[in-house]
């Protein structure tokens, strides 16, 4: 698979694109070790984007939450329950982290989850809903919470 890059402007225009479920099947919150992949459209159709929702195998309290362009680039990655990330500059940014898009570096670069925006990161169902907030997600897919989360 070719490796896709985007300029600064090409990923911050797909991050603030409207985005809206493919279908209407409902999808159940991954139990441990298990994930989700859910086709994600823009209002015109013309740009597909995935939502990856994947639940760490040993710790229940492990997710990361991911949006996709053209199949292959990260442009946003909520990372929680994981080990710290190491920035290219050195500086440590603790879990949970946000991994925003960056021209050069792909989903190199993580920030502190921004308070603002994310309510009650302790809480994966709240932290699920704030993200694909954060990732303009109008009409977000039907996911059903498990009996564990």
């Amino acid at each position: 698979m070719a490796d896709i890059t985007l300029t600064q402007a090409e990923a911050n225009t797909l991050i603030a694109m409207e985005k809206h479920r493919a279908n209407d099947a409902p999808h159940e919150f991954p139990m441990h070790g298990q994930s989700l992949v859910l086709p994600l459209y823009s209002v015109d159709r013309r740009e597909q984007f995935l939502l990856d929702v994947k639940r760490g195998s040993i710790d229940l309290m492990k997710v990361t939450y991911q949006n996709r362009a053209r199949q292959v680039v990260t442009l946003l990655r909520l990372d929680y329950g994981g080990p710290p990330h190491r920035n290219p500059d050195e500086q440590e940014i603790p879990c949970p982290h946000l991994h925003v898009y960056k021209e050069g570096y792909g989903d190199k670069w993580a920030i502190s989850v921004p308070t603002s925006h994310f309510r009650q990161p302790g809480d994966l169902w709240v932290l699920l809903e704030d993200f694909m907030q954060f990732c303009n997600i109008s009409t977000p897919p039907l996911i059903e919470k498990s009996l564990f989360l």
